[in-house]
């Protein structure tokens, strides 16, 4: 098959119209093992393939890309960027999006060896059309190229090549395409400026990083909101989040939420800088933060009460990754009487919203009321305690009901806030106490798919991984328990077959 591969090249080389001979020469590299291909590629040369792929013939392109897909993957990167250089140049200036997408692929391959990347790095040419790929009206593109170049700046010397030659214009002229276009390159700016301070820094005197949070006052409320999403980004890695502050942004979007009130547009930005925060406070620390700017827990609670969807959305979510940790935990109740009437909400809002808001309400409760076993100290059993009966007057009632509803994912979530208080002594004595809720949780027949299946196993594993329930269930249910355990989710009763004696 190897030599069919040789002989098919020599053969296109000389056919106008080689498409059936293309097809061929497909089906034999794909036939062909990659070790054995990749000893069969280095003597070869692809040109009459590049060569193909300048035509108005939409097949042709996508046999020879396809070809070349698996030829080029067969190579080391040095190879590659050797010999293949300049034909990867080319396709980035194609007009088809599939051999720009195969060039900025082999290019990635390239620039992921620190021997081949240098190759890229010494090429202007190649650097320019891979910055001005971002402007390229097709996604799969642009992101292809923001990965590539946000690769190369791995390093000081890509991050000079980017940021401190010609192609800072070049990313510059880029941004003036469109909205759309300038956000994509601010892409990059985030994704370089979070590998470390130093290409932060770059970043930084570059202007674009600047130039990005001026978006956070301008005029256009859509592009306030993009923007306050990408600085999001930023503040993931702990120097970003040192040079947010440094610049007063932090502060900024506090006082942002604060003028909301009287902005008749801020829906449009709000949601995104509760969510600023929220992630803030989970990477560095839901005291300090929630301390430091109270309007936004305030906010949260206030979104919370409200009726718009998106607002209320948005908080369910906040409260939940709040509620995660511990310290999100304790910060959340200090609020007293105010984190008592969101649980009542939440209530609510769990019986009564509609159905994608109710699942999301249900994780937002199991978030809050979940509790590793090493972490169990009195107090902290007796707030979780004190969360879940706020949150009806008849709780495991109301979420047995839900349990049992023909939704399939309400159900999860409501088996989702058994498991959540099933390692705590509280929980199971609430258990124990609910009539045939014991035989609920060892029916197998009450869930008909892989995921209830795997969600009413994760409940029995809370159970019996406790320490308490023996104590609580006593040990007939803990065995019963123990036994579901063992047998795995999708355990199956054989039963026996009645063979019947009869003549035909």
């Amino acid at each position: 098959m190897a030599d069919s591969v040789t002989g098919l090249l020599r053969e296109i080389a000389e056919l106008e119209e080689p498409l059936v001979e293309l097809n061929s020469l497909k089906a034999a590299v794909n036939s062909v093992p990659l070790n054995t291909l990749q000893e069969l590629a280095t003597g070869l040369r692809f040109g009459v393939l590049f060569n193909l792929l300048d035509c108005n013939d939409r097949e042709q392109i996508d046999v020879c890309v396809a070809i070349l897909e698996r030829l080029l993957q067969a190579l080391e990167p040095v190879y590659l960027a050797q010999n293949y250089k300049l034909e990867l140049q080319k396709g980035l200036q194609h007009s088809d999006d599939h051999v720009k997408v195969l060039a900025l692929t082999q290019i990635g391959r390239i620039v992921e060896s620190t021997d081949a990347v240098v190759t890229v790095l010494d090429s202007p040419e190649l650097l320019k059309e891979m910055i001005h790929s971002i402007g390229g009206e097709q996604i799969s593109v642009a992101k292809e190229a923001i990965k590539d170049l946000s690769r190369i700046a791995q390093n000081k010397a890509g991050l000079d090549a980017l940021f401190t030659t010609n192609m800072l214009q070049d990313l510059k002229d880029v941004m003036g395409i469109s909205d759309v276009v300038r956000y994509r390159v601010y892409e990059l700016v985030l994704e370089i400026a979070n590998v470390s301070s130093v290409s932060l820094e770059y970043c930084a005197s570059s202007s674009l990083l600047t130039r990005l949070l001026g978006e956070l006052a301008g005029e256009d409320v859509l592009i306030r909101a993009t923007a306050i999403e990408m600085v999001t980004s930023l503040a993931q890695s702990q120097h970003g989040r040192q040079y947010l502050a440094q610049q007063g942004i932090i502060d900024q979007i506090s006082n942002m939420i604060i003028g909301a009130n009287s902005d008749p547009f801020s829906g449009f930005y709000l949601p995104n800088l509760v969510k600023f925060f929220g992630n803030l406070a989970m990477v560095d620390s839901p005291q300090q933060i929630c301390e430091r700017y109270p309007v936004f827990i305030k906010k949260v609670f206030e979104m919370i009460e409200g009726q718009e969807p998106t607002m209320i959305g948005v908080s369910l979510d906040t409260i939940g990754i709040l509620g995660s940790c511990i310290e999100g935990k304790q910060v959340l109740n200090k609020t007293g009487s105010a984190f008592q009437e969101v649980l009542r909400r939440l209530g609510s809002i769990s019986c009564s919203a509609s159905t994608d808001m109710r699942i999301r309400c249900l994780d937002t409760i199991a978030s809050l009321l979940s509790l590793p076993i090493d972490q169990q100290t009195e107090d902290i059993l007796g707030m979780t305690e004190s969360w879940f009966h706020a949150l009806h007057s008849h709780p495991m009632e109301t979420f047995r009901s839900l349990s049992s509803q023909p939704f399939p994912d309400i159900h999860i979530g409501a088996l989702k806030v058994f498991t959540a208080i099933a390692s705590q002594p509280w929980g199971q004595r609430l258990m124990i106490g609910t009539p045939g809720f014991v035989e609920y949780i060892i029916d197998r027949s009450t869930e008909a798919d892989k995921n209830s299946k795997d969600a009413k196993f994760e409940l029995v594993k809370a159970l019996v991984d406790s320490k308490t329930i023996a104590e609580i269930f006593g040990n007939q249910h803990y065995l019963q328990l123990r036994a579901y355990l063992q047998e795995g989710p999708y355990f199956v009763k054989a039963t026996a077959a009645v063979a019947v004696e009869g003549g035909e």
